[in-house]
């Protein structure tokens, strides 16, 4: 029975892993693809902007405004 469990933790632990690397990979990946998304297509601008701290900073500043 030892033998049986050790393999069974092995296998989860290993889907863990592989779960817990994926979950913020996707994560990140759904926020690019978001930002490009909104800011391309919905925004009509270009796709270099995206990435430039300038941009952001005016977005933050647009928001957070007095």
């Amino acid at each position: 029975m030892s033998e049986s469990n050790a393999k069974k933790r092995s296998k989860t632990s290993g889907w863990k892993i592989a779960v817990r690397i994926m979950i913020p990979v996707l994560l990140v990946l759904a926020l690019f693809g978001g930002m490009v998304f909104g800011y391309v297509v919905l925004g009509d601008q270009e796709l270099g902007e995206v990435f430039e701290w300038g941009t952001w900073k005016h977005v933050f500043d647009l928001i957070f405004a007095p």
